[in-house]
């Protein structure tokens, strides 16, 4: 019998809401307020709802002090914080994820995971060219299996994480670990838009 899902309450809303959804914020040792997206860290932990306005909301209204019962400091610039150390555990994530064999890079492989249906992401390089994007997704809306798509890196920095010169093509592969990345993509969601503004004016 799989595990329930653990819940925790956002100090901003009152809502009880599961920890995949939250940030969880501790306080450091000179009384900073600290986000802990691993949720490992030492002492009680503060959820917040993991998009912007929420964390920014919390730090100007002092929540995290108050549910602390303590005395607090939010950084002002919290939320970024929060938005650099999501967009580096993405993006540690498709590493881990090469290394395991769960993901693929290149046009044609890619091509053929989302033909069949294997690909739970379609992931692509925010600066590759528009008429190679065009063309991988008019395969992935064929495909059986609609693939999320998500382009918040740039080949430089796919590159240097799945360990090739250039990527522009990626997909992750349906299964456990696309599942737990997908908690950590969701997050940044909101944070940061998945896809490039411009893309949107594409024909």
């Amino acid at each position: 019998m799989a595990e329930a899902a653990r819940e925790r309450r956002d100090v901003v809303t009152g809502e009880v809401m599961p920890e995949e959804r939250l940030i969880r914020f501790v306080a450091g040792p000179d009384g900073t307020v600290v986000p802990d997206l691993a949720r490992k860290l030492p002492g009680r932990g503060i959820w917040v709802a993991a998009d912007r306005a929420s964390v920014e909301t919390a730090a100007r209204k002092g929540l995290f002090a108050r549910s602390a019962k303590a005395r607090l400091t939010a950084p002002k610039d919290l939320a970024d914080q929060v938005d650099r150390l999501l967009l580096r555990r993405v993006l540690d994530g498709l590493g881990l994820a090469k290394r395991a064999g769960d993901l693929i890079s290149g046009f044609e492989k890619v091509s053929s995971a989302l033909n069949s249906g294997k690909a739970a992401w379609l992931i692509e390089a925010s600066d590759g060219a528009p008429d190679g994007r065009r063309k991988i997704m008019a395969v992935a809306r064929k495909s059986p299996r609609q693939a999320r798509m998500m382009a918040a890196y740039s080949a430089e920095e796919l590159g240097l994480a799945l360990g090739g010169e250039n990527v522009i093509h990626t997909a992750f592969l349906a299964g456990r670990g696309a599942d737990r990345w997908t908690f950590e993509v969701l997050r940044l969601s909101g944070f940061r838009p998945l896809l490039p503004e411009s893309w949107r004016e594409e024909p």
